[in-house]
């Protein structure tokens, strides 16, 4: 096994996979390596077709027995760098940093450097938990911004992840999302798994762990709604999932977003929508308000963040073209 956990496989080529090249066949048999990984693996040898090394493009027989050992995956640089950070609070035991939109929370494969914990690890040094996620309970996506909860201690991970545990580790997020949701508030509660067919997303899916999200209505310009999302779980991508899921995906999502509504929309609102997708740029999803139980002292904290720029310049579009303007 690998460091990033894949097993080396083998198996008997099903009549359905029967010419298919090599590559694309280990693609849907492994959906969490990538295309570009496995073809580098089959070009030093990394795979073989009956007993004999073949390349990415060799098109498979029903039959055949295929095996295949993943590369090791490339070591994060968990070095320190001096990367500038906002810090909402710090103390011996707990930080809280506002993070920009942009900035990867933990170095993995193809974000080796730059991170959040490079920048941490700059300010504070050693930090408990695993080497490559020092201090950290949970996450933000790369292009969702607010506020991230950061252990100093051992005693402070310990609190942090039993209250994320609990769900005790309040945390309302600010979103805009497409459409009109039937209710004004309610609650997602559809379990997500890892998508069936595409490795990079996550789904609703049978079987899948469960999710809950709050939801409630801010402001409501039509074709688009400022929402308020409030986390029962932490599942990845959960907000992303489950809005989309429920036909109001989040606007600026590159995954599972779908601006092309923009066309769609009523002609009286079809440039507010087109100037919205246009300086939205990501998903508009921040992190707003982080409330948890300081793990040393017991002391009840409420932090918040103010809408970055971009996000504030999208809801004011969208407040100049409302019809109460």
């Amino acid at each position: 096994m690998t460091d990033d956990g894949h097993s080396a496989i083998s198996f008997t080529v099903t009549p359905q996979e029967a010419d298919s090249r090599l590559d694309l066949l280990l693609v849907e048999r492994m959906p969490d390596l990538s295309r570009s990984r496995i073809q580098r693996a089959l070009a030093s040898g990394a795979a073989t077709v009956d007993g004999r090394p073949r390349p990415s493009n060799y098109r498979v027989h029903e039959g055949s027995l295929v095996a295949f050992t993943p590369p090791e995956p490339p070591a994060p640089y968990l070095g320190a760098q001096d990367i500038p950070l906002r810090m909402i609070h710090c103390d011996e035991h707990l930080v809280v940093i506002d993070k920009p939109a942009g900035m990867v929370v933990h170095p993995a494969p193809g974000h080796r450097s730059g991170t959040l914990v490079n920048a941490l690890l700059h300010l504070f040094g050693d930090l408990p938990g695993d080497s490559a996620r020092a201090g950290l309970v949970h996450r933000l996506d790369k292009d969702t911004s607010g506020l991230l909860a950061v252990a100093r201690t051992d005693l402070a991970h310990r609190g942090l992840s039993e209250q994320l545990r609990e769900r005790t580790l309040g945390r309302t997020y600010a979103v805009v999302s497409w459409g009109q949701w039937d209710a004004d508030e309610g609650l997602l509660a559809e379990p997500i798994g890892r998508h069936p067919h595409r490795r990079r997303m996550m789904a609703v899916v049978a079987g899948g762990r469960p999710a809950g999200t709050r939801y409630r209505v801010v402001e409501d310009f039509g074709f688009v709604q400022h929402c308020d999302a409030q986390l029962q779980t932490g599942r990845t991508h959960q907000i992303r999932v489950h809005f989309a899921h429920g036909h109001h995906p989040v606007v600026g999502d590159p995954l599972y977003g779908d601006d092309a509504r923009e066309r769609l929309v009523h002609p009286l609102d079809r440039h507010a929508a087109q100037a919205m997708v246009a300086r939205a740029g990501r998903q508009m999803l921040h992190a707003r308000e982080l409330r948890l139980c300081h793990p040393a002292t017991g002391e009840q904290l409420v932090f918040t963040s103010e809408l970055p720029e971009d996000f504030a310049a999208v809801l004011e579009i969208l407040r100049r073209s409302a019809p109460s303007a």
